[in-house]
């Protein structure tokens, strides 16, 4: 006998109580605030009423009684619906054969819980806890977004209506950024009020997008029953009308009958090189976006707002509007031309906010055109044209990496070169301009051609693969090559140890790690049955640990074996992307969205003290090195499509190898002509004068945001520096564009040089330089148990036959005061184990004669102050013991930094020969000083390129 139920409820109930709830706590909110206290509620930091008019969602529901409390118990009222709205939208929109409702569900939930994050603990209670929740919201906002559009019915109207909200959602954070900026950088009045319409407006959207399943719930009803046996207390009844899923998928590259072979088969080496620059200047544009947004945060000290400008590669969710893919599609050149003109032209802009914008316009078009072209190869259902353009794809990662080995791991093509800097721009943006209107598509109209080339094409596999390995393994994949193989010094210096040398140097091992690459995407070309792809994954998970496990030759072996993975792998990636054809915009959305989540991790693991949470990645390289490889796995074992090897003979696989060679040749030439070729010597070797510095040089990019290497390069010739320290100088990573600022400034000055703690040490990094050989160098990484790392260099030199010890170290920053006293304690003991002559060049936040200072300059170190009358200095010093002090300068900084450079001489004592340790503090005429041990004339009065003596009108001389 059926149990009567006690109560049957329809499930739109829910969806309604969800919307009438949440959008009566915001506009309730903002009623009784601008009732109340509109003129407190529309002032921001800057400005009032009447430069301001409309106040911001946050000043709205978070700074005032009673508007706060009346909107955090609606909102409270409504966190009951909004819980069983999510489990409603499983069971309605349940799919059997897809992981989407799942990953809807969960990502439902934690976007729920990040949502009471920012609605109970408001801006005013922890700022930074407030945006890191707020921002977790809108990220996963798009896994939401994009698995609830994908689960409505394919042509519905339902589905149109999510797909339009949710662009709608994100298209408004472009101007709400926009806006941002405008209001707290540059200080525009009424950007805050402008900003406020499109952060009210995306509260309405988020919140439109789940009143539409009001219309999915129409079948859906919830019974209660009393307990009676062993019926449940609860059964729910779900009529929801039928779903043809087949029909979704029904699509060309499923008819086995109808292969279609592209021109690309037997392409001339024309076509294949234009889609080679392409990919150069795809990788040329995508490296300088980050490199160019870390200019932001490097001058704020802190979040700028600048960052959002990363979101240009979630530009692909364009191509879910109707027509846009079939457009560029259609006209491929105009993505790759719109690419090249933003993304490399934007080196004609000097104000560097504009010129950050429009170089994320290019980044945003190359995304779609990768995007486009991938989908298209796709729709062929041709496995050779696929692998065939992964290989141009990776030669061209390829070429990025050789123009940087070739131009001192600069891109010359970059938007911070320019003809001043060594910049090739003119000459990039003309190729690549020519090369995209020559970009073509294969017509999917051609015939099918009786070759080798079009059997080996036949897909036989009937699985779909899985759509969320596919989004992140190649979201991953873009993460890694764009970490580890677009430099060739990257790989490299995570196995650097110092001196004396046990490993690989940059020159002239970088055109091995080149060859590598080459040799990785002729087997990803050559071979690529299961048994062969799986054998080569196993082979780059292991070197990816031996990578981060050892150092030296053990490590670099390791890392060989992970970049031919990496390169080798490339085509199955682009394979398993591409039978998503039809799906196109929202798998590459997703895929940018983990690239961009994983850089963020990135990042984060060096710039914790500066970020909100950013303690939980704190020095966490493992997780990060880790994630990556494990998400590209996940999409190599999902990879079910046999691919029989390619015949020897294929006009193909003759053209990639005739492209490894060209490369791996070009390699070897420039690695022979970057070779030293003279031994460094010291610029008064007769005096045994010995020259140090010390800048900080905040990471090679000046005030303007162009590269500043060359006028470093000047300024310390001029300068005439035998042994100097450089701060700031760890650039081996995404944001600063994977870099090495040593060899170009170490190649040119004609100097040793030791790059110091690798980029696997998470530090900012300290750098030596030195025209006198290094016998020994030791990485200290000083006690941090709070703030930044501290890095140091303790060396020994071969100076004129004496052994002189130099240190340079970087101390961290001056609000962790407790790891600073350690940190003076640590150094000290480092300068005071060692009774060779020493010389200190340092940052060290500290005041003279106070605090720290008297660690540093202190009978357990046995060192002493270059100038101790000196009382305008903060952060850089230079110290020293058992050497001959004879001058002291500071010259300023130009537009190269924030940070002068600070400059000591000394005379090297020959052995057993007494050195004076207190000296006068009287003045003496430079003219009784010999002339070889006199500072350059040319830094006095005006100097020379912005550079000239400073603090004292003269360098100081001592008796």
């Amino acid at each position: 006998m059926a149990v009567t139920p006690l109560l049957k409820l329809n499930a739109q109930a829910i969806a309604i109580t969800h919307t009438v709830c949440s959008i009566s706590a915001f506009l309730v909110a903002l009623i009784i605030g601008c009732c109340l206290h509109y003129y407190k509620i529309v002032r921001n930091e800057h400005y009032g009423y009447p430069d301001e008019w409309f106040p911001s969602v946050s000043a709205t529901i978070g700074d005032r009684y009673p508007e706060r409390s009346v909107f955090q118990i609606l909102i409270a009222l409504t966190s009951g619906p909004r819980f069983l709205l999510l489990f409603a939208d499983y069971l309605c929109l349940y799919r059997s054969n897809s992981v989407l409702p799942k990953f809807a569900l969960i990502s439902g939930i934690v976007r729920t819980v990040s949502c009471g994050g920012w609605v109970y603990i408001t801006s005013t209670d922890d700022h930074d806890f407030h945006d890191f929740c707020m921002i977790a919201y809108i990220v996963l906002t798009i896994p939401w977004d994009a698995s609830i559009t994908l689960l409505s019915p394919p042509g519905s109207i339902q589905r149109r209506r999510r797909k339009y909200t949710a662009i709608l959602f994100f298209a408004s954070l472009i101007p709400l950024i926009y806006l941002f900026i405008q209001h707290k950088v540059h200080k525009v009045p009424g950007a805050y009020s402008h900003y406020a319409y499109f952060e009210w407006s995306l509260i309405i959207l988020d919140i439109t997008f789940d009143a539409w399943s009001i219309k999915d719930f129409e079948d859906l009803y919830i019974e209660v029953r009393a307990s009676r046996d062993n019926d449940d207390y609860f059964n729910v009844n779900f009529e929801a009308k039928a779903i043809q899923e087949k029909q979704n998928e029904k699509h060309e590259i499923g008819n086995e009958h109808n292969h279609l072979v592209p021109k690309s088969s037997n392409a001339s080496y024309l076509r294949s090189l234009v889609d080679i620059v392409n990919s150069f200047i795809f990788w040329s544009v995508y490296t300088s976006l980050y490199l160019c947004i870390w200019y932001f945060p490097l001058w704020n000290m802190g979040i700028s707002g600048y960052e959002a400008s990363a979101a240009a590669t979630f530009a692909p969710l364009l191509l879910c509007i109707p027509g846009v893919q079939r457009l560029f599609t259609a006209k491929p050149q105009v993505a790759r031309f719109l690419c090249c003109l933003f993304g490399i032209g934007a080196y004609l802009v000097t104000e560097p906010a504009t010129r950050l914008l429009i170089i994320a316009a290019g980044v945003a078009f190359g995304c779609i055109a990768l995007a486009t072209e991938i989908s298209a190869y796709g729709s062929l259902n041709n496995v050779g044209a696929i692998r065939s353009y992964a290989t141009s794809f990776t030669l061209g990662v390829a070429l990025s990496s050789l123009a940087k080995f070739a131009f001192w791991t600069e891109n010359p093509i970059w938007p911070i070169m320019n003809s001043k800097t060594g910049g090739w721009n003119k000459t990039g943006l003309t190729v690549g301009l020519i090369s995209a209107l020559f970009t073509r598509l294969p017509s999917r109209t051609l015939k099918r051609e009786e070759s080798d080339a079009a059997k080996e094409s036949a897909d036989a596999s009937t699985s779909s693969p899985s759509f969320l390995l596919t989004a992140f393994g190649f979201g991953a994949l873009i993460f890694s090559i764009s970490a580890m193989l677009t430099d060739t010094s990257t790989i490299i210096l995570w196995t650097w140890d110092g001196y004396p040398v046990r490993g690989p140097t940059p020159v002239p091992y970088g055109a091995v790690s080149l060859t590598a690459m080459c040799i990785g995407i002729y087997l990803g070309m050559r071979h690529g049955s299961r048994k062969f792809i799986k054998l080569l994954t196993a082979q780059g998970v292991v070197g990816a640990f031996l990578l981060y496990k050892f150092r030296h030759w053990v490590g670099y072996m390791g890392g060989l074996m992970y970049i031919v993975w990496l390169s080798g792998i490339i085509p199955v990636c682009l394979h398993q992307m591409s039978k998503f054809h039809r799906r196109t915009g929202s798998i590459f959305l997703l895929s940018f969205v983990v690239t961009c989540i994983i850089t963020l991790m990135h990042v984060w693991i060096v710039a914790y003290a500066f970020v909100p949470g950013g303690s939980y990645l704190r020095e966490r390289t493992d997780i990060v090195l880790g994630l990556s490889v494990v998400l590209i796995v996940g999409l190599v074992l999902n990879y079910t499509s046999p691919v029989v090897n390619t015949n020897r003979t294929n006009p193909a696989l003759k053209k990639t190898i005739n492209f490894c060679i060209a490369i791996a040749v070009l390699s070897c030439i420039i690695a022979t002509q970057r070779i030293p070729k003279e031994k460094p010597v010291p610029y008064h070797p007769d005096s045994r004068v010995l020259t140090t510095g010390i800048w900080t040089i905040h990471f090679g990019l000046d005030n303007d945001m162009w590269a500043s290497q060359t006028r470093m390069i000047d300024a310390m010739r001029d300068l005439e520096v035998d042994v100097f320290g450089m701060l700031e100088t760890d650039t081996e990573r995404i944001i600063m564009g994977n870099r090495d600022l040593t060899e170009r400034i170490a190649e040119e000055l004609n100097m040793y040089t030791d790059y110091g703690p690798g980029p696997n040490k998470h530090t900012w990094g300290c750098a030596l330089f030195s025209k006198f050989p290094i016998l020994n160098s030791t990485h200290y990484l000083m006690p941090s148990p709070a703030g930044e790392l501290a890095c140091a260099i303790h060396a020994t030199l071969d100076a004129y036959g004496e052994p002189v010890d130099v240190v340079v170290f970087h101390s961290g920053q001056e609000e962790d005061v407790e790891d600073r006293r350690l940190q003076s304690n640590g150094l000290a003991e480092v300068m005071g184990s060692s009774d060779k002559p020493m010389i200190l060049m340092s940052y060290l936040v500290t005041k003279p004669l106070e605090g720290n200072y008297n660690t540093y300059v202190s009978d357990k170190s046995g060192m002493h102050d270059i100038d101790p009358s000196d009382d305008d200095r903060w952060c850089e010093y230079v110290l020293y013991k058992r050497l001959h002090r004879i001058g002291y300068a500071r010259v300023s900084r130009g537009t190269i930094t924030d940070t002068e450079i600070q400059s000591g001489k000394f005379i090297v004592p020959k052995s057993g020969e007494s050195y004076d340790e207190t000296y006068s503090q009287n003045r003496i005429e430079e003219s009784v000083v010999p002339e070889d041990m006199r500072y350059p004339k040319i830094f006095y009065g005006e100097g020379v390129r912005g550079h000239h003596y400073h603090v004292f009108d003269e360098p100081r001389y001592f008796e």
